[in-house]
């Protein structure tokens, strides 16, 4: 079991790369989620499980600072990433955004080509290698190589939705991240290029952190080294629900040994 951090001033272990501490995020008045302390270990899958609106999403967001751009969002509470505050106010939010890449739930390539779509992002951020190797090389990453070698001046529109998620994989591994995010990647897939995609995160794991958001409790334990299970319980004011985090531990753990019984209830599916 990766420890979690107890205090806002505990030393982040070495093998951690991102660690939550004493992490609240509101909207507006509203705390979404509460009070989580959490650390990710560098070179493993990360999955984030809970029942909609216990701010599973909300937190995966909060690591590479996307919840910047919604209105009124805030956050308490310190993210480290490699013992370095995320929010500090000498830390650029874009650079943040490079070093830790999202996958979205809906495949979005770029209105461009297929070649395109890869070398964008890496010329935008100062690539000055071989793009021809890079767009190859990100392409096989992201197993979806074979699929377009031979068309990659047409439209990544033209791809099939798993060839587009896949895709977007190869154009966040381009810009050469330490983490990658993925915010339910397989929801909109069918089960072949959902297969694919889990089969990428294997080899993917090997040279990046990932953390996977999923309502997929099968998916988790295919996928992932450690699972987050996230609850929500309604505030006192009876204004809605606030997520919290119930337990963290490995995920052989969390699905045949959880600590909680509420963990317990949920991977058993009495509910959620």
């Amino acid at each position: 079991m990766t420890s979690t951090t107890t205090s806002t001033d505990a030393p982040v272990e070495s093998n951690t790369t991102l660690s939550l501490q004493n992490v609240t995020i509101s909207y507006g008045n509203f705390e979404a989620v509460r009070n989580v302390f959490c650390d990710i270990p560098r070179g493993k899958v990360t999955a984030f499980i809970g029942p909609s609106g216990c701010g599973k999403s909300t937190v995966l967001r909060s690591l590479n600072r996307m919840n910047d751009l919604i209105e009124g969002c805030s956050l308490k509470g310190r993210v480290l990433f490699d013992g370095n505050d995320l929010y500090a106010r000498s830390v650029d939010p874009v650079e943040v955004r490079r070093r830790i890449g999202m996958v979205f739930q809906q495949p979005n390539p770029f209105p461009k080509s297929i070649y395109e779509n890869i070398a964008f992002g890496a010329r935008i951020n100062g690539y000055r290698g071989n793009m021809d190797e890079l767009v190859e090389r990100s392409l096989r990453q992201a197993a979806v190589w074979d699929e377009c070698k031979d068309k990659l001046n047409e439209s990544g529109y033209s791809l099939s939705g798993g060839q587009q998620q896949r895709l977007c994989i190869a154009r966040t591994i381009a810009i050469q991240p330490d983490v990658i995010l993925m915010d339910e990647p397989c929801s909109a897939l069918d089960p072949i290029s959902t297969l694919k995609i889990e089969e990428t995160m294997h080899e993917l794991k090997k040279s990046y952190t990932i953390v996977i958001v999923t309502h997929n409790m099968q998916q988790a334990v295919r996928v992932s080294d450690m699972t987050a299970f996230y609850n929500a319980e309604a505030v006192e004011t009876g204004s809605g629900k606030v997520g919290y985090l119930v337990e963290f531990n490995e995920t052989e753990r969390i699905f045949n040994d959880p600590q909680q019984q509420a963990t317990q209830d949920y991977v058993s599916g009495r509910f959620g």
